[in-house]
């Protein structure tokens, strides 16, 4: 049965949206396909892990037959990607298969039922709406979500807190080594709603939200958050558990404060971390009247010293961070400037954006 003619870019791009959460390898071998869904103006394709969903869909300029099948992701974008760009591609169901063709090249696809392919049911309890710009929403999940743990036994943690209270919405993460917070106001008021999205739906939801002024339509439930934008409809579970008290974390009384260049800071210690030990990477701040001292050692009793002219008029002060952290957040930020705040030696450091109080990034230290 023929499915539908097509040009190779206008299969390829909605095919792109979805198969960034498409696993290589899975126990459900159905979670490796996309389904692909045609009626005679529209294509849609559908691709989940169980934990998330992505869907999108795409106005055809021919008509098309009415049909449902689902293939494998990876394969076909291998397929249309290896194929030139102006290329006319025919899908045809034939039985368990998927025949692709184009010019002289013909592909035969497995394919499996469509009936068998999962979706992620409705999210429960009372659903908070919010709008924002894509490039907003984009810019501030860039801005934490180098900060969420990876693989943590705190399962809470492999995630980002997204926490919207009156007029404000707020994103948090933290791997319990560092933390980062951003928020922005918002038009309406609403509910205090907090949920916890995981770490591959943030990091997936950043590829696809563009910077642009186009809305987002963020819906959070008990159990789910749901994003709309463009013609892409993202969905996610949340992780089941109680985010930390961020509040207590970020300094409020810092002894010493500084304006730094943020680009000289970054550059320094780039440097200075090429002779940081492997393992540990860490780096010593050593503050004085008027110069912070930037000292990164080795296994190999190999040292790097940095000299910057600050405006500081202190205490002195030598303390420790992991100089990774540091950079995480400094490479995220395109201030120009930046201010560091430290108590002391065994206080956390908070770096912030001068004129900026949605901005917020703190840096435990650590014995050097």
């Amino acid at each position: 049965m023929k499915i539908l003619d097509i040009e190779r870019d206008v299969l390829l791009k909605p095919l792109q949206t979805v198969s960034g959460i498409v696993e290589r390898r899975h126990t459900l071998p159905i979670l490796s396909n996309v389904l692909l869904e045609t009626n005679a103006k529209d294509m849609k394709m559908v691709a989940t892990d169980l934990e998330i969903q992505v869907a999108t869909q795409a106005k055809l300029s021919a008509a098309a037959n009415q049909h449902r099948i689902t293939v494998s992701a990876r394969k076909l974008q291998d397929i249309l990607r290896s194929l030139p760009e102006t290329t006319k591609v025919s899908l045809d169901a034939q039985k368990n298969k998927l025949v692709l063709r184009a010019g002289r090249s013909r592909f035969n696809l497995q394919t499996l039922p469509a009936e068998d392919f999962p979706k992620l049911t409705e999210g429960t309890g009372e659903a908070t709406t919010l709008r924002v710009a894509q490039k907003v929403l984009k810019g501030m999940l860039q801005l934490v979500q180098y900060a969420m743990a990876q693989q943590d036994i705190r399962y809470y943690l492999n995630g980002l807190l997204i926490l919207v209270d009156k007029e404000k919405l707020t994103l948090v993460a933290t791997d319990g080594h560092r933390l980062a917070h951003i928020a922005t106001s918002l038009e309406d008021s609403h509910q205090r709603t907090e949920v916890i999205m995981p770490r591959k739906a943030v990091l997936e939801l950043v590829k696809l939200l563009d910077d642009s002024d186009e809305t987002v339509e963020l819906q959070i439930q008990q159990n789910q958050v749901r994003c709309r934008f463009s013609d892409v409809e993202f969905l996610s579970a949340v992780v089941d558990g109680k985010f930390p008290d961020f509040t207590r974390v970020i300094p409020t009384s810092e002894k010493s404060r500084f304006p730094i260049s943020r680009t000289q800071l970054q550059q320094a210690l780039q440097r200075a971390s090429i002779l940081s030990n492997e393992k540990f990477r860490g780096v010593r701040w050593v503050l004085s009247d008027d110069v912070l001292r930037i000292v990164c050692t080795n296994a190999e009793q190999e040292e790097a010293e940095e000299e910057i002219e600050i405006d500081y008029k202190g205490d002195a002060l030598d303390i420790g961070f992991n100089v990774t952290y540091l950079l995480d957040g400094l490479n995220n930020l395109a201030a120009e400037q930046v201010d560091c705040a430290l108590g002391d030696s065994n206080s956390s450091m908070l770096i912030t954006v001068p004129g900026d109080k949605n901005f917020k990034y703190v840096v435990m230290p650590m014995r050097i």
